[in-house]
């Protein structure tokens, strides 16, 4: 897998004139070298579903006149850049409009993406009609055809369709289409077949070539569908265009786990797909390239080719300034596994999703944005990963303790593992209460929202204020545990007949009860803390979980002074016997309307770091530059100092 990827979008309609009349063989390779650029994913098939080659299995673009894809992948290959070739999946739009039938359609006969056919877009086609025979056909060509180095099919996934092919589906196999639960092992298979058949297509005729389905996300929890790509996984995820900064550190930290090479994608857009004429902020990309190499990924940067094939200069010298520092820094990234003192079962990789209203993402989105503040080292798990691994496992929120999930945590409690549950998390699904020792007894939901937590230790505002607590909340007693914190309730529920001021009812002072308790099996924070923090961001929920974090985990393998919005990990590479410490720092600010920016990038000085570890240290040093750092070793320990953190610094351990 190379590092310093482009994704070349090149979705043109028939409309244009002069495809590809302006590309240049000589242009395209200054280019990619312009921007240090090792591996460039070119178009066979657009959502438009016109071909940029020559084909009997599909039609070339109207307006093109030569054979672009052919060009391009001689050209790149002609200076060592590799050439994965992309495919439209899911949407061919030409297509669309003779084969209606074949798409996806909603309960109400809508379709997927475009609503009808009288609004501009794209409609999705559903794999469990004929169009799968017509897809595999056009890849079987390009495979045929063309040195690819890797197929890349979009837009694909396990989608709820109501068109006639899976209505008779269903009820061939005696399933009614109106019940969504016995709907879905049909989806599942439908997709199941796409995969097998579009994989098969391409390894009858290169077997080693690798196959990547990209559907905007790797759903965590689902290490089946992730394994249906073949060799890789790319993590699309451009944080100006809806994903934000948070989605992909908690993918990777999900991803990373299971093995496989992978790639962050992100884009040169100042705001996502289809934007031409946008570009971000030369110090965003930069930040976003080093994001990924801190989190054992390479790198891919979205761009949208013009319909004339002319390669944007202004582009490749933005990509070229975030590209070069990567290519410097790519041997210290090399063959990477995280080290990570905490595990986090997230509510979407442990299936139990609670209710169709949920947001789901909130809570692992709110666990993962609290540990990068406080410089925490942590994976996202699932229920396949060995949790023994990690002295520290945290259950956000929503993760009720089913008979699979009370039997690992007993197993992980027994041999000596911590758990910090916050919510709902923890407690059997039928009512019966906690599945571990928190050294409490579960009572019921709590009536009020919002309501307030006074502390009983030295965190969040201090011993005896009160904090006003804005998430979902349960009822508990104390049994056994020590109290960490209390809980007040409201004199009475916000309503049209009862309230007070302009927002909430104040705490009633009088009396509290239980609301963190610390036992045995670990700590329970009888509060939805993690999405309140996603949705809220109140100082003082990041301040109980780290205070609970610092309980369980007494010896942290990393202590560094970097800020609440710097970025640090720890990646071990074992064949050069050496940890790689990675900080970033950027601070992002909001554009427009719901538009994260980084622009300004500010040195921090000084940064005092500890890295526990046995094993004799033989230097310590800034990487790339080579620069050696004083270091103390001492008490299973080596204390080092980074003299400035400006986007990105990596520090090498080596050891003897």
């Amino acid at each position: 897998m190379r590092f310093r990827q482009v994704h070349l979008d090149f979705h043109t309609s028939e409309l244009i004139e002069g495809i590809g009349s302006s590309f240049s063989a000589d242009q395209f390779q200054s280019m990619l070298k312009l921007g240090h650029v090792d591996s460039i994913t070119v178009f066979s098939k657009c959502h438009h579903g016109w071909a940029y080659h020559p084909t009997t299995a599909n039609e070339m673009h109207p307006q093109l006149a030569f054979d672009l894809l052919g060009a391009q992948i001689e050209a790149a290959h002609a200076i060592g850049v590799k050439t994965p070739v992309y495919l439209s999946a899911g949407l061919d739009e030409k297509l669309a409009r003779t084969r209606p039938e074949w798409l996806v359609r909603r309960a109400d006969e809508k379709t997927q993406w475009a609503p009808d056919f009288l609004s501009p877009g794209y409609h999705e086609f559903c794999m469990n009609t004929p169009y799968l025979d017509v897809l595999v056909a056009q890849i079987e060509e390009v495979v045929q055809h063309y040195d690819a180095d890797g197929i890349f099919l979009d837009i694909v996934g396990v989608r709820e369709c109501y068109c006639q092919f899976c209505v008779r589906t269903a009820r061939e196999a005696g399933v009614d289409p109106r019940d969504k639960t016995a709907m879905r092992p049909l989806r599942e298979r439908a997709y199941l077949r796409y995969a097998e058949r579009t994989n098969e297509a391409v390894h009858r005729h290169r077997p080693d070539l690798p196959v990547f389905h990209n559907g905007g996300h790797i759903p965590q929890g689902r290490r089946d569908l992730a394994f249906l790509n073949t060799h890789h996984l790319e993590l699309e995820s451009l944080p100006t265009g809806g994903w934000g900064y948070d989605h992909f550190p908690l993918s990777a930290r999900y991803v990373q786990q299971l093995g496989r090479p992978f790639l962050g994608m992100t884009g040169k857009f100042h705001l996502s797909w289809g934007e031409f004429g946008g570009y971000k902020h030369p110090n965003a990309l930069r930040y976003e390239a080093a994001l990924s190499l801190a989190n054992g990924a390479g790198c891919s940067v979205g761009d949208q080719l013009h319909p004339d094939g002319l390669m944007d200069e202004a582009t490749y010298r933005l990509i070229g300034e975030a590209y070069k520092e990567v290519e410097e820094k790519e041997g210290c990234c090399e063959g990477t596994v995280n080290v990570a003192d905490i595990a986090v079962l997230g509510v979407e990789a442990s299936g139990r999703h609670r209710g169709a209203g949920d947001n789901v993402a909130d809570a692992d989105r709110g666990a993962v944005r609290m540990l990068l503040e406080t410089n925490r080292l942590f994976d996202v798990v699932d229920m396949q990963s060995d949790w023994t691994a990690y002295p520290v496992l945290i259950l956000p929120d929503r993760i009720p303790a089913d008979a699979e999930i009370e039997a690992k945590l007993a197993a992980y409690v027994g041999q000596g593992g911590k758990v910090l549950a916050t919510g709902e998390s923890g407690l059997r699904p039928d009512g019966s209460g906690f599945a571990i020792d928190f050294g409490a007894r579960w009572i019921s939901a709590h009536p009020y929202r919002p309501d307030y937590l006074v502390p009983a230790g030295p965190f969040g505002p201090g011993e005896g204020a009160s904090a006003v607590m804005y998430g979902e909340g349960q009822r508990i007693e104390a049994a056994g545990g020590r109290v960490l914190g209390y809980r007040q309730n409201p004199y009475f529920n916000r309503d049209v007949f009862s309230f007070s001021s302009h927002l909430h009812t104040p705490n009633d002072k009088r009396n509290r009860e239980p609301g963190i308790v610390e036992h045995d099996a670990g700590v329970y924070i009888a509060w939805n803390v993690f999405g309140d923090y996603a949705e809220h961001g109140s100082l003082v929920l990041r301040q109980m979980v780290d205070y609970a974090l610092s309980r369980l985990l007494a010896a942290p393998t990393l202590a560094t002074a970097l800020p609440a919005q710097g970025v640090t990990t720890l990646q071990s590479q074992p064949a050069q016997r050496r940890l790689v410490h990675h900080l970033l720092y950027a601070s992002p600010v909001r554009r427009g309307r719901n538009v994260e920016i980084v622009e300004d990038l500010i040195p921090i000085r000084d940064v005092a770091c500890a890295v526990r570890t046995d094993r004799p240290v033989r230097s310590v040093y800034l990487a790339p530059q080579m620069t050696e750092l004083p270091f103390r070793s001492e008490a299973g320990s080596v204390a080092y100092t980074v003299p400035v953190v400006e986007c990105h610094q990596m520090v090498v351990i080596q050891f003897d």
